[in-house]
């Protein structure tokens, strides 16, 4: 019995080593659960293994074992910011490990025993003084036999920061295996870990931008903004769907982000304190931007005061405003309250009792975000300036997706 015993714990040692443990919280004791030290990030079972072969010269750009292998090329580039969302972060390190082309880790013989379960395809990237990084690799594919979406790996080493954290791993967002239920189970550490690729020649695209310390537990902070609406730069812009009271898509219920999530999306949020004079002056200042920029810009307004509403008073009113503005491109919507858990605009987070919130996003990911903007030329400056900083590199490389 005694063999029996030791026999099934040494099958379970060699199953929990074999199994994917790379960016889960480890059991085991720390300092952040003794008490003595609290870790950034609370702990990664795996990425230490990043300093293993760790060059002591590392570029921004990186070329994978895998690029030459079979898969699909796969670049992944973007910039890391500070917590901000807008401050460039230079000299971060970026260690990834992934599956290869038949979704196994699969080691080679010449490789530092320790490191051999994140496998071969693995490396680093050292962000240039612009926060900039770029990785050639391979796309990594699925577990055999699993649900689990492809992914790559990824943990974050900060210059000022003691210890490694893991972010959310890349994942693809055109993976049949990333349902909605696990895109909602998603931690956003780091912000969405969610890629959309565009495609030229034969090479996939990823644009990914990696915000540090958001959402990452015991990370420092130093000041904090009185005024809090909306999710964080470097979030997903989640899916809602607001009644259409004027504009394209007038008398349907359709979702802003699912339908334009492809290039730039504005989506201007008032709650319980409207000021009609300045809502008409940004929405035909947002009219122009949509005429200006055609199909690379949606622009929506999300109107959710919930002091008397009423459904189709609310419809009226906005019908009103459209055809006084003489709006063609926008999308007047509404909803009964920033609340409101039918139409799912609650995921937004947005405080109903501030006088406006600006959401900028692009490929579903917000990269920017305003709170109690009043309509002056200087503010529509603001907004044109971040359209045109975060223009794609690859803009052109598809056309927009109308789902």
């Amino acid at each position: 019995m005694k063999k029996l015993f030791h026999l099934g714990l040494l099958i379970m040692l060699v199953t929990l080593l074999k199994s994917c443990q790379g960016q889960v919280k480890s059991n085991l004791p720390t300092q952040q659960n003794t008490g003595i030290k609290k870790l950034v990030g609370g702990g990664c079972d795996g990425c230490e293994l990043m300093y293993i072969g760790m060059p002591a010269n590392i570029n921004a750009t990186d070329t994978s074992a895998g690029w030459t292998e079979k898969g699909q090329k796969l670049l992944v580039t973007g910039i890391v910011f500070k917590l901000d969302g807008r401050t460039p972060a230079p000299d971060v390190i970026i260690y990834y490990w992934q599956t290869d082309n038949n979704g196994y880790y699969s080691p080679r013989k010449d490789m530092d025993e320790n490191a051999k379960r994140h496998g071969h395809i693995r490396g680093w990237v050292k962000t240039d003084k612009n926060g900039k990084y770029a990785l050639y690799t391979i796309k990594p594919s699925p577990y055999p036999n699993d649900n689990i979406p492809a992914h790559i790996h990824t943990s974050i080493k900060e210059p000022n920061i003691d210890n490694e954290y893991y972010i959310d791993e890349f994942i693809f967002d055109d993976d049949k295996l990333l349902t909605g239920e696990k895109r909602k189970a998603l931690e956003n550490r780091g912000g969405s870990g969610i890629l959309r690729v565009l495609l030229k020649d034969n090479l996939q695209i990823a644009e990914h931008n990696i915000i540090l310390g958001l959402n990452i537990p015991n990370y420092p902070v130093t000041t904090k903004s009185a005024k809090q609406s909306g999710l964080q730069i470097g979030e997903d812009n989640p899916s809602f769907i607001p009644y259409h009271a004027f504009g394209p898509d007038k008398g349907t219920r359709t979702c802003p982000v699912c339908k334009y999530g492809r290039f730039h999306g504005i989506v201007y949020f008032v709650g319980n304190n409207p000021d009609w004079n300045d809502i008409k002056k940004w929405l035909t200042f947002l009219e122009q931007e949509s005429t200006k920029r055609s199909k690379y810009l949606k622009a929506y307004f999300v109107y959710g005061n919930e002091k008397s509403y009423n459904k189709e008073s609310r419809q009226k009113e906005l019908e009103s405003i459209g055809k006084e503005l003489d709006l063609k491109n926008i999308a007047l919507t509404y909803v009964a309250s920033m609340n409101d858990a039918e139409s799912e605009v609650n995921l937004n987070k947005i405080n109903a009792d501030v006088e406006n919130t600006f959401v900028i996003y692009r490929h579903r990911t917000i990269i920017d975000k305003f709170i109690d903007l009043p309509a002056t030329n200087e503010n529509f400056k603001a907004i044109s300036t971040v359209l045109d900083k975060t223009k794609s590199e690859y803009f052109d490389l598809s056309e927009p997706k109308h789902d």
